[in-house]
Order: structure tokens, then sequence, then C-alpha cells
């Protein structure tokens, strides 16, 4: 088992303090977004087995079997197949979704036959993998996720009561389902950009005299009227009016799976995701939108987040769960004198302590603590306890 030494991102929606709050170190003034437990090459852990700090990602390579396990090797290749992250948004992310497996892959291999480089800001598949990913609240968490149902979002947007929108609740009333959902996002991306600045701005302050009112849709009108604030005239601001709002309570998950609209609005939580940097984005953000790729890898269905709580399991492990193969979260709450709990995997974990103290021993006798916000990497087939008072998430990969 090694200690991981972690890379905090600096993205700007990240929280000033969130992070270092966990970590219980002072706050820079400057954004910590994103703590990343791992070995993606952008940001990896790194560890000290003795001859000084390497990557993990190096450990791994030189010893793919050893370190992850024949097979998720067989499955997955010689690399780790998720990535574990602490998310710190204090703004909205990017609107975005993420492509299925076959559409990865094709649209990987048309944009290398295209020539098109690796860090090119238009490139719009940087590798083969899909995405799928889970946020689990640590924080009251907010987000947005997967189409409203059309006629709700008409009753929504008709109650803004901006002219320019009439014809997006009109479309929304007259055509099936998926149709309806398909022609108002194609229209509200491909618009003149001046008028649908002007849309925006009507929207977002119809919106925040609703949030202030009694009414179905109020927490969503707070919402969309923030997204508004900080992305004024972004065209992604009404294609955020289509999705449902959601908020998680501490301990409650999302799942998002290929073709689902989301975005992350505020709040602290654990992400755990497939090891992939495949990302078509919608709106809110300055970078590259492909409105034509993105509308072909959209699933245009109306959805019910799906909340997700943890399911435990007899060996003390509280477990969500997903479809996803390449990960598997879970989650102990460790009390002081309970039994220690084995954790004996055929494949890599890695586990991180987001509250009071851990302590892992390996079969050697060997310790390891981890306080608040510290991680630890453990190679397959290592055999682990895990005691402390306090709260431990584990990743690995799907059984």
């Amino acid at each position: 088992m090694d200690r991981l030494v972690t890379t905090v991102r600096p993205y700007a929606w990240g929280s000033t303090t969130a992070i270092p709050e966990l970590l219980g170190t002072p706050p820079t003034g400057e954004p910590q977004a994103e703590l990343w437990m791992g070995a993606h090459p952008g940001a990896p852990s790194r560890i000290d087995r003795g001859s000084g700090p390497v990557p993990l990602g190096e450990a791994i390579a030189a010893d793919p079997e050893g370190e992850l396990g024949a097979e998720a090797v067989q499955r997955f290749g010689p690399r780790l197949p998720f990535l574990f992250k602490i998310l710190a948004a204090a703004d909205p992310l990017s609107l975005q979704v993420h492509p299925d497996l076959d559409q990865a892959r094709a649209g990987f291999a048309a944009e290398e036959a295209r020539g098109v480089p690796i860090d090119a800001p238009h490139r719009n598949y940087k590798d083969t993998s899909h995405k799928p990913e889970l946020i689990c609240a640590l924080t009251h968490f907010d987000g947005l996720c997967g189409f409203r149902a059309p006629d709700a979002t008409a009753e929504l947007l008709a109650a803004l009561d901006v002219d320019s929108l009439k014809p997006y609740v009109d479309l929304l009333h007259a055509h099936p389902e998926s149709a309806a959902l398909r022609e108002v996002l194609t229209a509200v991306l491909s618009a003149e950009r001046t008028a649908m600045a002007e849309t925006v701005g009507l929207a977002a302050t119809a919106a925040e005299r609703l949030a202030g009112q009694d009414g179905t849709h109020r927490a969503a009108y707070a919402a969309y009227a923030s997204v508004a604030r900080h992305y004024p005239g972004d065209p992604g601001v009404i294609a955020a009016m289509l999705l449902n709002h959601i908020r998680l309570q501490p301990g409650e998950a999302l799942y998002l799976g290929a073709g689902v609209p989301h975005a992350y609005l505020e709040g602290l939580g654990v992400e755990l995701m497939a090891n992939s940097d495949n990302v078509l984005r919608c709106g809110l953000t300055p970078k590259h939108v492909d409105v034509p790729e993105l509308l072909r890898v959209v699933r245009f269905e109306a959805t019910t987040p799906a909340v997700l709580r943890p399911e435990a399991e007899v060996d003390g492990a509280e477990v969500y769960e997903t479809p996803a193969e390449e990960f598997r979260l879970s989650r102990y709450a460790l009390a002081a004198g309970s039994p220690s709990h084995a954790l004996d995997a055929r494949t890599a974990q890695i586990l991180l302590c987001t509250a009071g103290t851990a302590l892992l021993r390996g079969a050697d006798g060997k310790e390891l603590p981890l306080a608040q916000g510290e991680s630890a990497f453990v190679r397959a087939g290592e055999r682990v306890e895990l005691g402390g008072e306090g709260a431990v998430f584990r990743a690995t990969v799907a059984s």
C-alpha cells in the first residue's frame, strides 16, 4: 500500500476554500477545483517505494499485472481504468455530454484520419474510451442532469414570458418527445448569437424574479439565474433550462451515462469516472462547441434523475451500484473500537479518507495512517485491514 501524493487542479470554477478545509491547509486565494487520485497523465499521483517519488502510471507500466491484476489488464489494458477525484465547484461547470464506447472509438479514428492534433482546442475525442461517471455529495451539491419532460419544460419557459422563447414552447408542445427536444436544442445552439444573447438576458431577469416566488420550478429558476450570472449571453443558459435541476444531500450520488447532458453547479463531492477525456460541450464555456457532433451524441429522451443511495453489504461496505465496468464506489463509516474491515481485491484500489482518520494495516504488519483528505493506492491482491474513526471511500474496478 502506498500513500498518494496528489495534485490539485486550479480550474476557474473551483472553490477557493472547500478543498483546503477538507485537507486542513490554508487557502491560497486561488480556485482549487479538483484533487486527482490516479494515473491520468494530466496530473498523475505519485508514490514512493524507497527510491524517490515516481508517477503512479510509471509503477503500473513497469508491472501492469502486478499492480492492476491480470483480470483488469485483460479487460482494460495495462492502465488504471478509473480516475478518482475530489471536486469542489463554486461556479457552474460547462454543460456537457459524453459519448458511448462505439462513438468514442469512431470519433477518435475519424479525427486521427483527418490529422487533427491530439491537443488541438477543437479536437473532440482525445482517446477511444467512453466516460461514465459518478458524483457523490460530501456537502449539498447542485447540478443539472438529463432532459425534463417537454411539457414541463414548455410550462417553465412559458412562465418566463419572453417573446423569443415562445417558438420553443410551441415546439415542445407540438412534437413527439425526442423530436421536440432535438429541435429545440438545435435551434438554441444554432441561433444568431446577438439575438440569443438578448433572449438569455431577458430569460435570466425573469428567472431571477420567479426564483423569489412560490412555485413548482422555484429552485430550478434560481439555478438558471445563477448560471446566467456566470455566463451572461451564453446560449447554454437556455439549453440548461431544458434540463432537470437536482440537489444531492450528503451521501447521495448521481450516475451519468453516455449521451446524458449535464452540468455540475455548486458543491463538494467525490467523483469516480472511467479514465477518459472525451467531452462534448453544449455551452457555459469559452471552449469549442461542435454542434453537429454534439447533436449526434446526445440522447434526446426525457429522464428523471435517479438519486443513488448506498446499499449495505455484509462486510460493512456501503456500495453505490452502477452499470459501469471500469469502477465501483463504496464507502465505509468507521467507528472507534469497531472491528476492522478486510479489503482484499483482485484488482487495484484507491482509498480516500474524507472525515476523521483511517488506519490501513498490511498483512506484514505495516501501518499507514490517513488523515482527512489523504489517500492510498493498494496493489491488486494485497490484503489490508481498514480501521479508524471517520469515513473512507473506496474506488475499485467493478467485478
